[in-house]
């Protein structure tokens, strides 16, 4: 069983449950009206089911309290993002991103995120994959977009008639075969499925 640990002298349950109507942070506010309830003669165990946590992390409370006064049961700022590459390989990557690849010595026309992972691992020996890869350029603002795939019997004339046809011409073709004021919905495909029913836009 743990050691006892004495309050700060301090404070009372009467000036804890002052503070805790003024706090601003729900978290702070709910270890106060813990204190107070130890000031008040309270035990631990009789504490922890009220707050639902386990009795060491009310122990930590009261820790934090005889350390920094009311202050420390606030919750700590967040430090930031904590690189996952050190600073070195870091901006090699982003510089080599940057300049391209030359195919003579990398192999590859244009990096690709399993590119930079065998790179990476070649220059430095650090192990990443592709999905760290990916967040760390996004954090740097070094995402790169890649022209549309296309495919290989792609039929030029077939696309060139297509726009020609004219969206108005076919929509009143469409017209010219119903009764008047008929109701016309325009739904459209991209990317091989039925996208949702937009609004009226200009396109």
């Amino acid at each position: 069983m743990g050691q006892p640990i004495d309050l700060r002298e301090a404070f009372n349950g009467t000036a804890l449950r002052r503070l805790e109507r003024s706090s601003r942070s729900a978290p702070q506010a709910r270890r106060l009206l813990v204190l107070a309830h130890f000031y008040d003669d309270g035990s631990r165990s009789g504490a922890a089911p009220i707050v639902d946590v386990t009795l060491q992390i009310v122990r930590d409370w009261v820790r934090r309290s005889n350390a920094r006064g009311p202050d420390g049961l606030l919750d700590g700022q967040a430090l930031g993002r904590s690189w996952i590459l050190s600073d070195a390989p870091r901006r090699a990557m982003v510089e080599a991103v940057d300049c391209g690849t030359i195919p003579a010595i990398h192999g590859v026309v244009r990096w690709r995120l399993s590119d930079l992972v065998q790179w990476l691992h070649e220059e430095f020996a650090v192990s990443l994959d592709e999905t760290t890869i990916s967040r760390e350029l996004k954090e740097l603002d070094n995402e790169t977009l890649t022209a549309r795939p296309r495919h290989h019997v792609q039929n030029e004339r077939a696309v060139e008639a297509f726009k020609k046809r004219g969206f108005a011409a076919e929509v009143a073709k469409v017209r010219a075969d119903l009764p008047q004021d008929t109701p016309i919905e325009i739904w459209f495909q991209a990317e091989a499925g039925v996208c949702q029913k937009n609004t009226i836009t200009r396109r």
